[in-house]
């Protein structure tokens, strides 16, 4: 049930925040009020060279842990508390804190980053970092994505690329770390339906340094993401094969060279493939990605319109901001939609 909305300038024209309020808007009756969220990319372009840490704390107690710890290990050039308005709709429960940070010369600093955010998730009790990329930012807690939107003023910020959620959950806690867009550096996660091979998946990024605890199966996608394409090299074109392969009734039937790639690739990456209905959204600074599962058991369509091109759940969503789009269409099942920056 939960709603799904992005939307990318291939030009990277930065928009108003109102564009992608509307599309979630729009959805409404997918949501319960558990969850919501906005990511949003360019909006920081004063510190676009700085890794942003939004991150929930608790209390005060976990937020001077939380800067104790960034100060062992990171150059913090600037923090501030994320801007947010009181509203009865969404109590609040955390203190919202964002750091732009610089890592050290002598490590490599998205693997650095990593290990930061998943030591602060990890080890300081009532601390978690919901976004952890340049220039870009996570917005999300518990509530309707009308009211998150009001809570962090979403619609004073102007980004390139947009991507909204509206949680219905049916097996996860709803908290605001439990909230999409869920992160990793650049990368920002948002899924309707399930991921059923949680358990797999978990394992298998916990033995390349990955902890999970945000207690919501879409996390593992982010991290996956991260490991496949940044660390490992693989495309996103390739990516979206290890995580969504044919079936073995269908490899069998490729050519000869196709069928070793696909074979391959689906017994190298067996403890990556994501099982379970669902639809995604991937992002990151370059690029926004639709994904369905094999069989296409949640709902996903695609449009483009200029220098535009729009992902989300429902088309009236996306004529909701876009009435007369030049194309739109409904991505094959387990068949990426990818949008790419011109320049890249």
């Amino acid at each position: 049930m939960c709603g799904l909305g992005g939307i990318l300038n291939r030009r990277g024209k930065r928009i108003s925040g109102k564009e992608i309020i509307a599309v979630a808007n729009a959805m409404e009756p997918r949501y319960d009020g558990r969850g919501g969220g906005f990511a949003a990319y360019g909006i920081y372009p004063k510190y676009k060279d700085y890794f942003a840490l939004h991150v929930f704390l608790d209390d005060e107690e976990a937020r001077k842990k939380t800067e104790e710890y960034l100060k062992e290990r990171v150059e913090i050039k600037k923090d501030e508390e994320v801007p947010t308005r009181n509203i009865k709709e969404i109590p609040r429960q955390h203190i919202t804190w964002r750091y732009f940070v610089d890592a050290p010369e002598k490590f490599k600093e998205e693997d650095y980053i990593v290990e930061t955010v998943m030591h602060i998730n990890d080890c300081i009790e009532g601390a978690y970092v919901a976004s952890s990329g340049k220039n870009m930012g996570v917005f999300k807690a518990t509530g309707m994505p009308c009211n998150v939107a009001r809570l962090f003023k979403v619609e004073d910020y102007k980004a390139y690329c947009w991507v909204s959620h509206g949680r219905f959950p049916t097996n996860t806690p709803g908290w605001w770390g439990g909230a999409h867009p869920f992160n990793i550096l650049d990368w920002s996660v948002v899924h309707n339906g399930e991921i059923s091979s949680y358990g797999t998946n978990r394992r298998y990024l916990e033995t390349h340094g990955y902890k999970c605890r945000l207690l919501t199966d879409t996390e593992v996608v982010a991290y996956l993401f991260d490991l496949l394409v940044r660390k490992q090299g693989l495309s996103v074109e390739t990516t979206a094969i290890a995580l969504t392969p044919p079936f073995w009734k269908h490899i069998d039937r490729m050519p000869e060279e196709k069928r070793k790639i696909y074979a391959a690739l689906r017994m190298t990456y067996a403890p990556a493939m994501l099982n379970g209905p669902f639809g995604i959204i991937v992002a990151n600074r370059n690029m926004m990605i639709g994904l369905n599962d094999r069989i296409k058991l949640r709902p996903l369509i695609a449009a483009e319109n200029g220098d535009f091109t729009y992902i989300a759940s429902e088309e009236a969503a996306i004529r909701e901001v876009c009435p007369k789009p030049e194309k739109i269409w409904a991505p094959k099942a387990g068949s990426p939609v990818i949008a790419r920056l011109n320049e890249v």
